[in-house]
């Protein structure tokens, strides 16, 4: 087997709006951007890359596959791990960002709350509890 690091590195989201979700990511994460166009945006989550890239050039990376149509669902949930919900909830709200639920605690362990950005992506904010 090839001597490859299992970690994920990077991350591509392909967008309906670049200006639209790169403001998003900019006040929800209070993050600038290290690659900024008009058709795509770069931006760092300490160790891994995080990229926006508009819909219509997904062909270049990804064919002979299609990007899915914004809106028919999310099919996935990145997550970030803190120490308080609920003070990343209330941060959240601050910055006008509607939650889909939480915070709440889950039977398996954690404290969660999701968001969604402009696209339909989920985020979820999550605490390990006490069960």
């Amino acid at each position: 087997m090839a001597g490859w690091e299992k970690q994920i590195c990077a991350i591509t989201l392909f967008v309906e709006d670049v200006a639209v979700s790169k403001a998003f990511y900019q006040s929800v994460f209070d993050l600038a951007p290290f690659d900024d166009g008009e058709t795509n945006a770069g931006f760092r989550f300490k160790d891994m890359f995080f990229f926006l890239t508009l819909s219509s050039n997904a062909p270049e990376m990804i064919a002979p596959l299609t990007a899915g149509a914004a809106g028919n669902g999310p099919r996935h949930v990145f997550a970030i791990i803190v120490d308080d919900v609920d003070a990343v909830a209330a941060e959240l709200k601050d910055k006008g960002v509607s939650l889909v639920n939480g915070p709440d605690d889950r039977s398996w362990g954690m404290r969660t709350l999701n968001f969604a950005d402009p696209d339909g992506y989920v985020w979820e904010i999550a605490q390990q509890i006490d069960r």
